[in-house]
């Protein structure tokens, strides 16, 4: 349950402002029909997930050690300093509304978007931390869904009245606060 509740909270902490909440807002405004958009969110998130989390298992299990915790720790402090640089998202990244749907659309967009994001890597630490696939994978994709379909529904009003820097600065602590204690509890300095 703990791999769960900590996959869902840091990746929706880390999604506001991320560039695939862009990406949901551009699809949103081309298509002007939320449902097949969450639904390609829902199974990309889920694809990708699954493989990253997958990796960060495999990796703890293989890479089994001291020096290997310390990475991983090492991750998610390294995840804190980048969830304080804000994304950027270019709209010609988006696939055009003649030549897809929106459920493939979307479905390609996230899968796509979300290799080597920032929210990709935290499931691949999150995995190798829990050494467990399917909660950090249904965790992390809880997460997507938490700030990404408000993003569709509502666009461009969530991102005038939330403070993002603050959204931001809550999951870099967060991502802090695991990097701290995993550095910590790997040291021996908690039972």
């Amino acid at each position: 349950m703990e791999s769960l509740l900590t996959s869902t909270a840091v990746v929706a902490l880390a999604e506001i402002g991320d560039k695939t909440q862009l990406l949901a807002i551009v699809l949103a405004t081309r298509f002007k029909r939320p449902w097949p958009i969450v639904a390609g969110i829902f199974a990309a998130t889920l694809a990708n997930h699954f493989l990253a989390a997958l990796v960060g298992e495999q990796a703890a299990f293989l890479l089994d050690g001291a020096w290997f915790r310390y990475l991983v720790a090492a991750s998610f402090i390294v995840m804190a300093g980048w969830t304080l640089i804000p994304d950027t998202f270019d709209e010609d990244e988006a696939p055009r509304p003649s030549r897809f749907g929106p459920f493939l659309a979307t479905t390609v967009a996230f899968f796509l978007v979300e290799m080597g994001d920032k929210t990709q890597i935290a499931t691949v630490a999150l995995g190798a931390r829990f050494e467990s696939v399917v909660p950090v994978m249904l965790g992390t994709t809880i997460g997507m869904m938490i700030a990404n379909v408000p993003a569709v529904f509502l666009g461009n009003e969530i991102i005038r009245r939330v403070p993002l820097n603050v959204v931001r600065t809550v999951a870099a602590l967060l991502f802090l606060a695991i990097g701290l204690w995993l550095l910590a509890r790997t040291a021996g300095w908690l039972d």
